[in-house]
């Protein structure tokens, strides 16, 4: 290795170790500072915020199909006026309801939270005067904290879609006020930054069982703002990844050894 070379070399390595000191540090303390911010726009309790936030919204479909009146608290609707239009019986109207002895449960809002709680506690478990040795420590944090921010986005951005059978069977619609008809099922889901509602109706036709279906949705504020604060989370994540594994690539670069166990629980 010529002078220059290892000029080049000491240069990096200082660099290195400026990034475990200094940046990464700095940097989680940002990452830290929105991940509460988007906790707080959670209508549930979360890190500090009290939750049971309460919200309206009416969604309708055209022509006058369907139309449902709702009042979201927390991660449940607690009140909904539910009428839509009897597909092939464009004359029947169907009517129900939820109130709050039975509530419908938006179990999405609730894992995504779980998964942003988990994300926090990761850097909550960071000594903030902590020293880094190796690139391998922060990275093996950095991916836990992708991990649970990208099971938050996805449990707001892909929701599980549950089998007609097991829509109908379920606890939520059981608590409509009054039943449905057996050929008859509504579902609520969350998916980005709207809340659907989705009417079905069953039929036989020769012998074939066939599902139609009518939906309407609306946007809900809050969501487009955690949506908004995940991903450019994930994106600070990445970028301090993308330059860890620059460095990475030079196995020399280590201030010494030490588990990434002595740093998260």
């Amino acid at each position: 290795m010529n002078d220059n070379e290892k000029e080049e070399a000491a240069n990096l390595k200082e660099e290195f170790e400026w990034v475990l000191r200094e940046e990464v540090h700095a940097i989680l303390h940002q990452l830290h500072s929105v991940l509460v911010e988007c906790a707080h726009r959670f209508p549930v309790p979360l890190y500090g915020n009290e939750g049971q936030k309460q919200d309206k919204f009416i969604l309708t479909s055209q022509p006058e199909q369907l139309k449902c009146i709702v009042t979201l608290t927390g991660d449940s609707i607690t009140h909904a006026d539910i009428s839509f239009k009897v597909l092939r019986q464009m004359h029947t109207i169907c009517r129900t309801s939820i109130n709050q002895d039975g509530p419908w449960k938006l179990q999405q809002i609730q894992d995504a939270a779980n998964h942003l709680q988990q994300a926090i506690g990761y850097i909550d478990n960071v000594d903030k005067h902590y020293i880094f040795r190796s690139s391998e420590e922060v990275l093996h944090i950095i991916q836990c904290l992708i991990g649970s921010l990208q099971r938050a986005r996805t449990a707001l951005v892909l929701p599980k879609k549950k089998t007609i059978d097991e829509l109908m069977k379920s606890r939520n619609m059981k608590a409509l006020s009054p039943n449905l008809p057996e050929d008859l099922a509504i579902s609520f889901y969350i998916q980005s930054h709207k809340l659907i509602f989705v009417a079905y109706q069953l039929s036989s036709v020769h012998g074939t069982m066939r599902i139609d279906s009518c939906q309407a949705d609306c946007a809900v504020p809050w969501l487009s703002d955690v949506l908004f604060m995940l991903t450019a989370a994930l994106h600070m994540c990445q970028q301090l990844k993308d330059k860890l594994c620059v460095f990475s690539q030079y196995k020399d670069f280590t201030v010494g050894s030490r588990s990434a166990s002595m740093v998260l629980n």
